[in-house]
């Protein structure tokens, strides 16, 4: 993922995002502009109907900055269907971090120091 666009000034590239709405905005003059309108967190009507103890999913924009991030359906169903993948993904260690990236609202830097930590430990066990 790339730097991100100030949403509110549309002119620099963002170096914060609204703790609410999570819309990156690039200072304080845009952040004091955007909160001249009153903005909340996206909220999914699932999340309105879970059951208590049910895990969160937090509905956020999706900005992209390059259009070639964005996989295809037949990369998507290609992903999902990967046994390697779905026997990674039933790794507790592995749920918890891909949850707390997911609900965090720092999620890019999370993603980031993950994925540097992730290839760490895959080079030290294919060295071992």
């Amino acid at each position: 993922m790339g730097p991100r666009k100030c949403q509110v000034c549309d002119g620099s590239q963002s170096k914060y995002k609204c703790p609410a709405c999570l819309i990156p905005y690039c200072s304080l003059i845009c952040f004091k502009k955007h909160k001249e309108i009153p903005c909340v967190r996206p909220e999914s009507a699932s999340e309105a109907k879970a059951a208590p103890g049910a895990a969160l999913h937090v509905e956020r924009p999706y900005y992209v900055d390059e259009q070639s991030e964005v996989l295809q359906n037949l990369q998507l169903e290609a992903t999902a269907s990967c046994s390697e993948i779905r026997n990674a993904l039933e790794d507790e260690e592995l749920q918890k971090l891909i949850y707390n990236i997911d609900t965090s609202p720092d999620a890019e830097n999370m993603l980031s120091d993950a994925k540097s930590t992730f290839t760490d430990k895959r080079f030290q066990e294919n060295s071992a």
